[in-house]
C-alpha cells in the first residue's frame, strides 16, 4: 500500500528514513532481493516490483512481523518520489526449518527511469536493505501506444479488477456510437476448473479500452461462459459499463462441476454457441453500430453449422472478433467463433500482447467510424485512441 504520494506528507521512523537516504546495503536479516523489471500489462501500465527471499531458519520463532518500506523516485522528477509500505505476518517457524520464504511487492509506473530504495525490518529491528535502478520503455515501433499512466508516474498496483471507470466526456449526439459486446469469460485452458487472474485481467482490459473511448455513448454487454453454456451477465444500452456488477456476476461461475444434462447432449456446445450468436445478432432491441465478440479460443466438436449464420442475412453493421490467445503458435487454427465471424463477413484480431490490444482496437474503432460516418477515426480532443 502507498505510504504517501508526490506532495503528500511522509511519516517514517527516523531509522528507516536514515537507511533509505544512505542507500546502503544491509543484511542483518540474510535476504536476497530480486528486482522485477517493468512489464507492460494489458491495462497499458508498466508493472514493476520485487521478490525477496529469506531463509526460514532466520525467521524462527513466533509473533514476528516483517515490514517493507520503499520509495520509487522518477529520475526526471526526483522530488515526486512515492513511498510504499508492505506488512507480512510471520507464522510460528521451527529453528531447524529448511528452505526459504519468498515475498513480493508490486507497483505501477509510466515510461521513464526510476530509482528504488528498499528496506525490510522485523520486530527485533533487524534490517535488510537494497536499492536498484529500473527503466520502463516502449519499443520504438510501439511509441504511438497511448498508455494509461503518464510518463515518470508511480502508482500503487491495482488490486480491484472490477472497480468502476471514471465518467468519460462522450461525443456529441451527431457522432455517437452504439456497440454490442459479447465476452466469453473463460480460461485459456478449456479444461481448467478456475478462471485465472491473468485471463480475467486481459478480458476486463479489453472492455476498459472500449469503455474509455469517448465516441461510444451506448454499450450493450453480454458476458457468457462456454463451459457452462450460459449467459452470466447482461447490460442493455447503458451509457457506462457497470464493472462492479459484472464482477459480482462472475462469482457465479462454477467451472469445476459438470452438468449431467450437458454431458448427455452430444453437440451441446455447438447448439448453444450457434443459437447464442445468431440470437444476439438478430434479436437486439435496437441495431448497434457494431458487434464485438471477445474471448479465448473455443473448440467445438464437428464445428458449427455455417448455414445457420447465413440465415442471418446481410447485416447492416460490422462484426469483429477479438480472439484472446496468449500462445497463438500452439494453436494457430481458426476456432468456432472465428469461423462464424468469417461467415458473417466479419474481421478477426488475435490479442496475444498488450500492443495487439491497442492496435486491434484502433483498427476496429476506425472501421466502425468510417462505416457509419464515412470518415477516418481520429483521437478526440483530450482523449487518446486506446
Amino acid at each position: 500500500m502507498p505510504a504517501a504520494g508526490p506532495g503528500g506528507a511522509v511519516r517514517l521512523f527516523t531509522s528507516d528514513a536514515a537507511i533509505l537516504e544512505a542507500r546502503e546495503v544491509r543484511k542483518d536479516v540474510p535476504c536476497t532481493v530480486t528486482p522485477v523489471k517493468p512489464v507492460l500489462g494489458f491495462d497499458l501500465k508498466f508493472h514493476a516490483g520485487y521478490d525477496v527471499s529469506i531463509p526460514l531458519k532466520d525467521l524462527a520463532g513466533s509473533d514476528n512481523l516483517l515490514t517493507m518500506v520503499f520509495r520509487v523516485a522518477p529520475d526526471q522528477k526526483p522530488d515526486d518520489a512515492v513511498y510504499f509500505s508492505h506488512h507480512f505476518n510471520v507464522p510460528t517457524i521451527e529453528s531447524d526449518a529448511g528452505g526459504s520464504a519468498v515475498l513480493s511487492g508490486t507497483f505501477d509506473v509510466g515510461e521513464g527511469k526510476y530509482h528504488v530504495d528498499w528496506l525490510m525490518r522485523d520486530r527485533s529491528e533487524r534490517v535488510c536493505s537494497f536499492n536498484w535502478e529500473s527503466e520502463a520503455v516502449l519499443p520504438t515501433k510501439d511509441k504511438q501506444i497511448a498508455l494509461d499512466i503518464p510518463a515518470s508516474a508511480v502508482q500503487p498496483a491495482e488490486t480491484e479488477p472490477f472497480k468502476q471507470e471514471p465518467a468519460v466526456a462522450r461525443e456529441t449526439q451527431a457522432d455517437q456510437l452504439n456497440i454490442k459486446v459479447m465476452v466469453n469469460f473463460a480460461p485459456q485452458d478449456s479444461l481448467s476448473a478456475t478462471l485465472q487472474p491473468i485471463d480475467t485481467h486481459a478480458l476486463i482490459s479489453i472492455l476498459r479500452n472500449m469503455a474509455r473511448d469517448p465516441r461510444i455513448t451506448k454499450f450493450s454487454i453480454v458476458a457468457f461462459n462456454m463451459q457452462e453454456q450460459r449467459v452470466i451477465y447482461r447490460q442493455e444500452s447503458a451509457a457506462q459499463i457497470d464493472f462492479p456488477a459484472l464482477g459480482e456476476a462472475l462469482h457465479s461461475l462454477n467451472l469445476g462441476t459438470v452438468d449431467l444434462k450437458r454431458l448427455a447432449q452430444k453437440h451441446g456446445d455447438a447448439e448453444f454457441l450457434t443459437s447464442f450468436i445468431t440470437q444476439e445478432i438478430k434479436d437486439g432491441k435496437e441495431q448497434p453500430d457494431a458487434v464485438i465478440i471477445a474471448g479465448p479460443k473455443v473448440t467445438v466438436e464437428g464445428g458449427l453449422p455455417q448455414e445457420s449464420f447465413r440465415e442471418v442475412g446481410d447485416l447492416k453493421f460490422p462484426v469483429f472478433y477479438m480472439n484472446y490467445n496468449l500462445n497463438p503458435q500452439v494453436n494457430p487454427w481458426r476456432d468456432a467463433i472465428g469461423s462464424a465471424v468469417k461467415t458473417l463477413k466479419g474481421a478477426e484480431f488475435t490479442i496475444s500482447r498488450p500492443r495487439d490490444l491497442f492496435f486491434a482496437w484502433t483498427e476496429i474503432i476506425g472501421r466502425i467510424v468510417k462505416l457509419k460516418f464515412g470518415k477516418t477515426a481520429t483521437a478526440s480532443t483530450g482523449a487518446p485512441v486506446r
